[in-house]
């Protein structure tokens, strides 16, 4: 007897057979069971993932003898059995991929007004459609669109992007996707069993992986491995015909790496590179063992019980971070991508595991509330940047020109605030591998530039900020204290709209005027209240009056610091020799509203 491949002896012949897709078939059950019926299918879709297979499927519960249109064909009348052996003669099967021609289409299309011979509906389904040529898509415009009641188009195609989009329009189109490795596997494992074949769950879930979504190719596969396991599918026989990696080699990478132990490492690499292995393979094994590891360390009923090496995989992922696990897998996947750019495969598999060795997540560093909750602090915020070195003075004032003329970088922008109001140069603009000389004594003695007397500091004054006193008692400086509460968002401009009205005990008391009463948010309040008693490191109330508040609050501090700093730096521009001369000599303005203060 001759021996029927799995791709074709398991080929479903019903909707209830289908593996997947279950959009697409719910789409054409539905359809048939209700009569709506279109004259044109498409079925787009990579290979191996049903399309002529439903094709064939929808032939049949077209032309079903017994059961009519149905949904169910009973697979048993004339021409659901002979629709199976491929010899129903109203079912006209063309490789477009060998008929391209326009001559092809048009002997094709000479017989569509004829009456079915046996069937209810003649069909044509067309295979690879995308192939035809435009003369021959052009030919099968006019008959796709208004065919005869008695026909029936059903196309199948890998590469819809090459169909018109006149033919596009004329369809139904139903898209079908790649299969999950999961469903391949499990459709394989009932296919063994029917078969009487001793299967392995790993050689099984290594063949779906193969696959890429295709059923055609997984059975495809699955044959071959019967054939070189000797009619059984082990685990070592798969990986071996595949060509894959034994599990074992990238569990001891992830242990040199959690160990930090490169001699290891490498030592692995070398054992493997004894079975010239495909190191593209290897970083795919190893990036799925990543994966494990990450739902290991966030979702742990996620893992399945039956994976190999379980054990040994939450081990490391109790070793390793999971900025870590996130890291290697970034690197892995970069690696990937880049291996065919490295000089040989080893050479890059290995540079990409050194790199893993090499680099370590940043630390995290604490979070910074703000109105909609928590975020993590930038790696340097304005309170951590670097203080301006001294240096000799420099005209600090010409920083502050007209919008646009000169800006500072954004990381030394606090740096370059502070050195400006002092005289001093930018830092960012010294070279770091000359260091500004030392200030002499008749530059030192020298005042600072006009301009630079001019601008004022960039908040009040010291004794602007409140009253003096300690931080427990009636005299607190609000000012200060608003500032050290590093509040973000809503909550920082409540507080800045507020004046320190005193604290009795454990209840702190603010004032607030009546202008800004629509920032009395309750959640608001609750952070405010929050950052308070972290400062004061004890449980405090906080209640907040509406009224007249006769202290400057720090809002209004900046923005009198801010219009002082804007008319200044406007009036520094004004008296600046070079403007002078642009002005004279070219007759230029200066708009006032393009000037801003060099912080």
């Amino acid at each position: 007897m001759t021996y029927q491949v799995l791709a074709r002896k398991w080929r479903p012949r019903s909707f209830a057979e289908m593996v997947g897709q279950s959009h697409v078939l719910r789409a054409l059950g539905n359809g048939l069971a209700n009569g709506r019926l279109h004259h044109a299918y498409l079925f787009t879709g990579t290979r191996g993932v049903g399309k002529t297979t439903v094709a064939r499927i929808l032939a049949k519960c077209l032309n079903c003898e017994r059961d009519g249109v149905t949904a169910e064909p009973c697979g048993t009348c004339d021409a659901c059995r002979e629709i199976d052996q491929g010899r129903f003669v109203d079912l006209i099967e063309v490789d477009a991929a060998s008929r391209t021609k326009v001559e092809d289409t048009r002997d094709l299309l000479d017989n569509v007004q004829y009456a079915p011979t046996r069937g209810r509906f003649k069909i044509y389904l067309v295979d690879e459609v995308h192939m035809l040529s435009a003369h021959s898509f052009n030919a099968l415009l006019k008959t796709l669109e208004e065919p005869p009641p008695h026909v029936k188009f059903l196309l199948a195609t890998t590469d819809p992007q090459k169909l018109p989009v006149t033919i596009l329009s004329r369809c139904l189109q139903f898209n079908l996707k790649h299969l999950p490795a999961t469903v391949i596997r499990e459709q394989l494992a009932r296919i063994a069993e029917a078969e009487g074949i001793s299967a392995e769950p790993e050689a099984l879930r290594r063949l779906a992986r193969a696959a890429d979504g295709s059923m055609r190719d997984a059975l495809s596969l699955m044959d071959q491995a019967i054939a070189f396991g000797g009619g059984a599918l082990g685990e070592d026989e798969v990986r071996e015909m595949l060509g894959t990696l034994e599990q074992e080699f990238v569990l001891e990478l992830l242990e040199a790496l959690a160990d930090q132990d490169g001699p290891a490492l490498l030592a692995v690499v070398e054992r493997m590179a004894e079975r010239a292995p495909d190191f593209g393979d290897a970083l795919a094994e190893l990036l799925a063992l990543l994966h494990q590891m990450s739902l290991a360390q966030h979702v742990p009923e996620a893992v399945a019980e039956d994976l190999p090496g379980r054990e040994r995989l939450l081990a490391l992922a109790e070793r390793l971070a999971p900025e870590a696990v996130q890291l290697f897998y970034q690197i892995a996947l970069t690696g990937r991508r880049d291996l065919p750019l490295a000089p040989d495969p080893r050479t890059g598999f290995e540079m990409t595991l050194l790199r893993m060795l090499a680099f370590e997540p940043a630390a995290v560093e604490p979070p910074v509330e703000h109105d909609g909750g928590t975020r993590a602090r930038s790696p340097q915020t304005p309170q951590q940047a670097p203080a301006a070195p001294a240096s000799t003075p420099a005209s600090g004032a010409r920083r502050a020109t007209a919008h646009g003329a000169a800006s500072a970088s954004a990381a030394g922008g606090t740096a370059t605030a502070v050195a400006e109001r002092q005289g001093a140069p930018d830092p960012a603009a010294a070279s770091p591998a000359e260091p500004a000389p030392a200030p002499s004594s008749a530059a030192a003695d020298e005042p600072p530039p006009a301009a630079a007397r001019d601008l004022p500091p960039s908040g009040p004054p010291v004794a602007e900020r409140g009253p003096a006193g300690g931080e427990d008692g009636e005299g607190v400086d609000w000012h200060g204290l608003v500032a050290r509460l590093r509040l973000g968002g809503m909550a920082h401009a409540l507080a800045s709209h507020c004046d320190w009205a005193g604290r009795e005990g454990d209840r702190v008391r603010l004032r607030i005027d009546a202008g800004h009463a629509h920032l009395l948010n309750p959640s608001m309040q609750e952070r405010l209240r929050a950052a308070l008693a972290r400062h004061f490191q004890a449980e405090l109330q906080l209640s907040i009056d509406v009224g007249e508040v006769s202290a400057e609050t720090p809002a209004e501090a900046q923005s009198r610091s801010s219009a002082a700093r804007a008319e200044a730096a406007r009036e520094a521009i004004e008296r600046d020799p070079n403007v002078l001369a642009l002005r004279e000599t070219f007759g230029a303005e200066v708009i006032p509203d393009s000037i801003r203060p060099a912080d």
